[in-house]
């Protein structure tokens, strides 16, 4: 992976203009409670230029300066230290296994950045994301400009490092679609597992458990998010994590739930019943989502813009409403009144990546983006009847179903990374039966 680091670097400093610094700051460590903390995770832009795991780092890149172009600031090696927190790459590690050209302790960046940051015009840095690291860079650039009598010269420009960084990230090289293939298929092998142990009777939380119990035992040591298991009517709330209710006979259960590994996250929706079997009811709806998501994945080439999927979900959807009753009226004059959003309010995916809501523009030029190779999306149209909705027979009312894969756009076509998952619902009744 050393390699993969060292050609991503080189991707981002040919695309800066000349004589021009890139800096970058590692993600803090956050406290959950008290002396307490939540488990670190790396800032995903420092990640994907280092591989770099640790707090309290800075990544510099300084393209054609000929000490070497990638240097890293990080914590020096401290056996005391280290025997109650773990063991620290320190600079010579930096440099050993990450690929810098040079290291050096973090706590010496005062009096070695600003004279990196001397003569060059530009500086790439994403301004806003650390309050108290702008303060001290400005403060660095601000001490040039007053030296500037004696010679000194200060950067004049600043450029935003996110825009170029996330256009490279929004494109997945060979390694990366590896590392996606395989937290799929764990995630998938999550999903199937709550399908086999789901039982009335048992609270959500639980079936949370068996799903990451899996991504564990597969090597997936976090979700990618906080998982969503909502039964019955919670299924209807888009981001429920509460997890907490008990699973009632004739239920659904809507299961939003992906792991994380090795920073590339999966996301995998499947709407099933808490005892094997649909209603009537449940399965009209759930044939109809289904329908939308099969019809948005076909639009999902090489070519099409990214809006094409979701208007595809989104007549679908509104076929289906008409077709149950739901909604009434001609199809095109209810998507054009956007009345489906009473039962289908979000989009009909986002990008995937390192973050689960991955980074890429949408839109060009305030044109929805091409659809290209190297791309990853999800896919996750939905229908959800509030229990509370007095427009509709109360046997349709809390109904909640989502249906969600993650698909690749590939050389060769498109690619369903999460297919493992059944999602017809005969597939499903039968892998729950057994």
């Amino acid at each position: 992976m050393k390699q993969e680091f060292s050609k991503r670097r080189k991707k981002l400093a040919a695309m800066m203009e000349p004589g021009s610094i890139a800096i970058l700051v590692s993600a803090p460590e956050k406290i959950r409670s008290r002396d307490t903390h939540f488990p670190y995770r790396q800032d995903s832009d420092f990640y994907y230029l280092s591989g770099f795991c640790e707090p309290e780092s800075v990544l510099v890149l300084v393209p054609g300066r000929r000490q070497g172009e990638c240097l890293m600031f990080c914590r020096e090696r401290d056996p005391e230290k280290e025997i109650w927190d773990g063991y620290r790459a320190g600079p010579e590690g930096a440099v050993k296994h990450y690929g810098a050209d040079d290291a050096f302790p973090i706590d010496d960046i005062d009096d070695i950045l600003p004279g990196l940051l001397e003569d060059r015009q530009r500086v790439y840095y994403a301004m806003g994301k650390d309050a108290a690291f702008d303060s001290r860079l400005m403060a660095w650039i601000n001490d040039i400009r007053a030296r500037s009598r004696s010679g000194a010269t200060s950067p004049g420009e600043f450029i935003d490092l996110d825009h170029l960084l996330h256009e490279l990230r929004l494109f997945k090289s060979a390694a990366e679609l590896r590392e996606m293939r395989k937290a799929a298929k764990i995630s998938a092998q999550a999903h199937c597992q709550a399908m086999r142990a789901c039982r009335p009777g048992m609270y959500e939380y639980q079936l949370q458990a068996e799903i990451e119990h899996v991504f564990a035992r597969n090597g997936a040591r976090y979700p990618a998010y906080s998982s969503i298991v909502g039964s019955g009517a919670n299924g209807c709330i888009l981001h429920y994590v509460e997890n907490s209710a008990k699973l009632r006979d004739g239920d659904l259960v809507l299961i939003d739930a992906g792991c994380e590994l090795n920073y590339y996250a999966s996301d995998i929706t499947r709407t099933f019943p808490i005892n094997g079997k649909y209603s009537g009811e449940q399965k009209a709806v759930y044939e109809v989502v289904l329908a939308s998501e099969r019809a948005a994945i076909d639009k999902v080439v090489a070519g099409n813009h990214w809006n094409d999927p979701h208007e595809a979900s989104v007549r679908v959807i509104t076929e289906g409403l008409v077709d149950l009753g739901l909604l009434k009226g001609s199809v095109d004059g209810l998507i054009e009144q956007e009345a489906y959003r009473d039962f289908y309010m979000h989009r009909a995916g986002h990008w995937l990546g390192m973050d689960v809501h991955d980074v890429g523009d949408y839109q060009v030029e305030q044109q929805w983006r091409l659809l290209e190779p190297g791309m990853v999306m999800t896919v996750e149209p939905g229908i959800y009847i509030s229990p509370d909705n007095e427009k509709v027979a109360a046997r349709w009312c809390g109904i909640g179903i989502r249906i969600e894969d993650d698909v690749a756009i590939t050389a060769k076509g498109t690619e369903i990374l999460t297919s493992a998952v059944p999602k017809d619902v005969a597939e499903i009744e039968q892998l729950m039966a057994g």
